[in-house]
């Protein structure tokens, strides 16, 4: 195995997802979303580990995501969280798949999918209420929820919102998303719609609006040890179960005015020891952390100099003299002492933890610790 892996803590991820249950307490399930291969941590061993952790709900983008994890034998309810095209409906039909859907076009395609075949597809309605991306305008709810009362092969079994900005220090947007939501559910019971699952919470709703719990939550980034305001932002129950590391391929001695990598962006400032990794942008290390990252090596910050290549990186270990071949280097955890989190990454490129975790590429192995007995036990 090549020495660049993702190390996956399945111990973390039991002990986020225990978390995330005792919040949300016992009136609501939990929904493990494991979408974009489980954020780069791998949906499938993610999705046992959280099972057996507690969740009893599993949460996908497109229904080709939910293919490995039936193919791996998880029966539990699986939704689709985004919607779909006609020509996926057959898919979601043959894994038995609950499917959100934002227009009732798409429930009249899962029903021609499923009626043939004497299957129900369980559909979710997606109320818009200000995330301004997809779902039902809420006056328009009643009528859809009708529509597809009409249908034979579906079914509707929940109604869903989806917050723009729950992780915000001012709740004020998002408890107006949840009063339209709930004007909307009140609606739809006067209708005689009913009784559906009621689910709004991301990971920001589940920690910070209580009100928003509901019969189910659907935390995401918080699962991976993540915290969902990123930043300096933590919570010491949440674990990262997340660490990138390699090993030194190299070491050379880099002389005053000697360049480094592609356009000579980086020359020596004084004799410099440069320590090459083999990963690169290819692996998902962005190239705009070219001269900006660092690296843990011997517990130590080694930063990054000269321009990320596609399969290598140069850091500079001058204040590590001992640097050799083989030494460990970590990208994204902790080694002794320091961390360098995915959060800190993210704040370098401008971004959040969520994509700098899911763009670690498919040709990094991801290597994974087991659940110890304990690794759920602790309060939250």
């Amino acid at each position: 195995m090549r020495p660049t892996v993702a190390e996956i803590d399945l111990g973390a991820i039991a002990k986020n997802v225990a978390c995330a249950a005792r919040r949300a307490g016992p009136a609501a399930a939990v929904m493990a979303v494991v979408k974009a291969d489980g954020y780069g941590h791998g949906a499938v061993p993610v999705a046992r580990t959280a099972l057996a952790a507690g969740a009893t709900w599993l949460g996908v983008a497109m229904p080709e995501e939910a293919a490995p994890l039936r193919a791996a034998g998880l029966g539990r309810r699986i939704l689709v969280l985004g919607p779909i095209a006609p020509e996926q409906a057959e898919l979601v039909v043959s894994l038995g798949l609950d499917q959100c859907v934002t227009d009732p076009g798409q429930a009249e395609a899962l029903a021609r999918a499923a009626a043939p075949r004497g299957r129900v597809v369980p559909l979710h309605l997606k109320i818009e209420t200000g995330m301004g991306r997809v779902g039902i305008a809420p006056e328009r709810a009643p009528g859809a929820a009708a529509r597809i009362a009409a249908l034979s092969g579906v079914r509707l079994d929940g109604v869903m919102t989806h917050f723009a900005e729950a992780e915000a220090d001012d709740q004020g947007f998002t408890r107006a998303q949840l009063a339209a939501f709930t004007r909307t559910l009140e609606a739809l019971r006067a209708a005689g719609v009913g009784p559906v699952l009621r689910h709004a919470a991301n990971s920001a709703g589940l920690l910070y609006v209580p009100e928003a719990r509901l019969d189910l939550v659907r935390p995401g980034i918080m699962l991976y040890g993540c915290h969902p305001r990123g930043g300096g932002h933590q919570d010491p129950e949440l674990a990262p179960a997340l660490r990138l590391r390699t090993a030194v391929s190299q070491v050379k001695d880099v002389p005053r005015g000697g360049s480094v990598s592609y356009g000579r962006t980086f020359i020596a400032p004084r004799d410099t020891r440069v320590a090459t990794l083999p990963l690169g942008y290819a692996d998902g290390v962005s190239r705009a952390l070219s001269s900006r990252g660092q690296v843990l090596i011997r517990g130590r910050r080694a930063p990054i100099v000269g321009r990320v290549c596609m399969d290598m990186l140069m850091v500079d270990a001058t204040t590590i003299p001992e640097v050799g071949i083989g030494d460990e280097a970590v990208l994204i955890g902790r080694q002794g002492d320091l961390e360098i989190s995915a959060d800190e990454v993210a704040g370098l490129l401008g971004t959040i933890s969520y994509e700098v975790l899911c763009r670690i590429g498919p040709r990094v192995p991801r290597v994974y610790l087991p659940v110890r007995p304990d690794a759920s036990g602790s309060a939250c």
